[in-house]
């Protein structure tokens, strides 16, 4: 009785919806499933009222987009470098910024987030929602005040739309079927890339036709392989066969030839039959360029570099050299994720008491392991030049500083002000007079 009137129920509220001018595909979707019985096991109906249905005619969602090793290897490059970063709380203490180890906020983001998981695996699911949904949600759980655990919640069970007082509700669906609403004081949202700053828009919703033609290259690619990379062949002979005969030697070609573990084997004919094989090469039917230009759409869909997945087949515009190319993988992928969630920590985690007081930062130190040198030449370079002191350096390196005159500025000792030329240092004075003393000639008898 539930399922008869929950499908009546979407029944009157689908069909203004199909009789209305959406697109093609999202029509005929959700219109196959009017007076349907319906349950949380049909994914398919589900998919495609979400707007998961794509020009190619395939449904794409996380989980088949994910079967695409262009999105799985992006998704992973970025969910799985960003979590294995070194990620710190930070306390400012005048000029110098030290680790906050006495804050409990740095264990937990730092070691183990609650009972379930390890920092690594928290910062992967977190961000692979980012790159898949463009959200990602988190409750914080809370002990006379303060944050002793942060659970992850799953972004398409989330409801959240802004009220007419101006705060934010959020609404989960449990996976026991109840429905709660979260304050948004309890709630950790990060937004990717957003029109409204309120959500997150998703690549994989807006990018359902690249992904989708993807998934349907690589179905026609499958079925190829299936049928042993032919498209048929020709089996001629001079006499005349029944439709039984016909439909029975079809059959037994299949069984015995067709499929590419039965590749190789020696085929019998008998009365005279000849059999000519009309080869089908991927090229001509450009599946190969096909599918080579879905990886690099897909790349461009999540900002990745297509080398960084293993698709070398044209040289990378990213920079010359491995050192390049990783500051700009740096620069423009991974440096918008990073300082995005380094902000919402700020905006969500610290208490506004905290906030000038502490702040968070991954450590992209490690990804820069190549280009030391060159930094360590442009300290170098500032510091003899008087522009940096050497606690200036240590301070930026996220070292403490040491005092003293590592907080002096200093030049070379023999550069000197152009209104100086021809002065003689104090130090060159003090050896001209110990000269003459000893009856030695000094630099201007010389001369």
């Amino acid at each position: 009785m539930a399922n008869r009137s929950f499908s009546k129920v979407l029944a009157r509220s689908f069909a203004p919806a199909v009789r209305s001018a959406a697109p093609d595909g999202v029509k005929s979707s959700v219109s196959d499933w009017i007076g349907r019985k319906l349950g949380l096991a049909d994914t398919a109906f589900w998919a495609a009222w979400a707007g998961g249905a794509s020009a190619s005619g395939k449904a794409v969602t996380a989980q088949s987009a994910l079967t695409l090793s262009a999105v799985w290897s992006c998704v992973r490059l970025l969910a799985e470098t960003i979590a294995t970063l070194p990620f710190d709380l930070y306390r400012r203490q005048g000029r110098e910024a030290v680790e906050a180890t006495d804050l409990e906020l740095y264990a937990l983001l730092r070691h183990q987030p609650n009972a379930d998981m390890t920092s690594v695996q928290f910062w992967e699911v977190l961000v692979a929602c980012l790159l898949l949904w463009g959200n990602s949600f988190a409750e914080k759980r809370m002990s006379k005040g303060r944050i002793v655990a942060i659970d992850l919640l799953y972004p398409w069970r989330m409801q959240v739309r802004r009220l007419t007082d101006g705060s934010i509700e959020y609404r989960y669906n449990d996976i026991d079927g109840t429905h709660r609403v979260i304050p948004e004081d309890r709630m950790w949202h990060i937004a990717a890339f957003s029109l409204d700053g309120l959500l997150g828009m998703s690549t994989i919703r807006y990018g359902a036709n690249v992904i989708g033609a993807s998934l349907a290259a690589d179905e026609a690619s499958a079925k190829i392989f299936a049928n042993g990379l032919n498209v048929g062949g020709v089996l001629s002979t001079d006499k005349i066969l029944s439709p039984a005969q016909r439909t029975e030697l079809g059959d037994s070609l299949s069984a015995k030839f067709a499929g590419a573990m039965n590749s190789g084997k020696t085929m019998v004919l008998e009365a005279g039959m000849k059999y000519q094989q009309v080869p089908m090469n991927p090229e001509d039917a450009q599946l190969l360029a096909t599918r080579a230009f879905n990886v690099e759409e897909i790349c461009r869909w999540f900002r990745v570099p297509p080398w960084m997945v293993g698709h070398t087949e044209k040289s990378s515009s990213w920079g010359t050299g491995i050192e390049q190319q990783m500051i700009a993988f740096l620069s423009f992928s991974l440096r918008p994720w990073l300082t995005r969630i380094e902000q919402s920590i700020r905006k969500s985690l610290l208490a506004p008491a905290e906030r000038p007081q502490y702040f968070a930062k991954f450590n992209v130190e490690g990804l820069l392991r190549a280009d030391s040198a060159a930094r360590a030449a442009f300290y170098s370079v500032m510091t003899q030049n008087g522009i940096y002191t050497r606690d200036d350096c240590r301070l930026k390196e996220n070292l403490p500083a040491r005092g003293g005159n590592a907080d002096v500025l200093t030049v070379q000792s023999n550069l000197l002000p152009i209104d100086k030329l021809g002065e003689t240092a104090g130090a060159e004075q003090a050896k001209s007079a110990f000269s003459a003393w000893l009856g030695l000639p000094t630099f201007e008898d010389k001369t």
